[in-house]
């Protein structure tokens, strides 16, 4: 039988960097959270409040970055690419996922931090701060939340699967395609919920919460981290095509291998 250490996730020097990172930015997140319900009821409406914490926390943490790793460029939702003095480095961060949320007081949101060495992402963090769940991952030493090892389901076909994903507002081509697959999606019996933070659905992907997800019109600091994480977690993500999945794909299946193949079946017999 396995020793309690044996499942528990080594941390490398630039992990706990990450880590460290996502806890300071966490902070005044959760603090904002706290003011934005009092906002709900004042005129100005908390859309501006929102914005402001979202760049506070990614000021912090480019700057808590900076400061451990200077010469590493920056991939971020808040802002042009920087391209830093090791060209074969940089930090892809989405400093709050799942805004919209925040911007209601719904409790579901997260930073997330992926490090991409030479194209390839080498590490990822995402962290919900309200449930207090850390996953992390460093590619080859497997998946963790909370520094217990995770692992994907063992669903294998699309009949039993508890399916994430998420509608892109506002780019009529993807809503028509997105809401004809749903309703095919549904009509084949498939459980589906939609909770608006890309990198959790990933992040419950990996750890066996949702079997699989399924996205269309994604950024790149949506899906970073949580990609690796699957994959360490024994997955699969692949494009709608059933080529690998890349930074550059804008289409995403994740999930077990099998599972991931019968999805593109269903999602593709259209």
């Amino acid at each position: 039988m396995q020793n309690h250490h044996a499942a528990r996730s080594p941390k490398s020097p630039i992990l706990n960097v990450m880590i460290q990172a996502v806890h300071k930015a966490s902070r005044n997140l959760v603090r904002d959270f706290g003011e934005v319900e009092n906002l709900q009821i004042s005129k100005k409406g908390p859309g501006d409040f929102v914005s402001n914490a979202d760049l506070k926390a990614d000021r912090l943490l480019r700057k808590e970055l900076t400061k451990a790793r200077p010469d590493f460029g920056f991939l971020t939702e808040e802002g042009a690419p920087i391209v830093g003095t090791d060209p074969t480095s940089r930090w892809i961060i989405d400093p709050l996922d799942g805004t919209s949320n925040f911007l209601h007081g719904l409790p579901h949101f997260a930073i997330s931090v992926a490090l991409e060495q030479n194209g390839e992402i080498v590490a990822g963090v995402i962290y919900d701060p309200l449930k207090n769940d850390l996953y992390s991952t460093e590619k080859g030493a497997g998946a963790f939340c909370n520094d217990r090892r995770i692992r994907v389901t063992k669903i294998q076909s699309a009949q039993e699967c508890f399916l994430a994903t998420g509608l892109v507002l506002g780019k009529e081509s993807f809503d028509q395609r997105a809401l004809t697959d749903l309703a095919h999606l549904q009509g084949r019996g498939i459980g589906i919920r939609m909770w608006g933070a890309a990198s959790l659905d990933l992040a419950y992907v990996a750890s066996a919460r949702f079997d699989a997800c399924w996205q269309d019109g994604l950024k790149p600091w949506d899906v970073a981290a949580g990609v690796l994480l699957i994959k360490e977690a024994g997955g699969y993500v692949l494009d709608r095509e059933g080529k690998p999945f890349t930074l550059e794909s804008t289409s995403l299946v994740a999930g077990p291998p099998l599972l991931v193949r019968d999805l593109l079946k269903v999602l593709n017999e259209q």
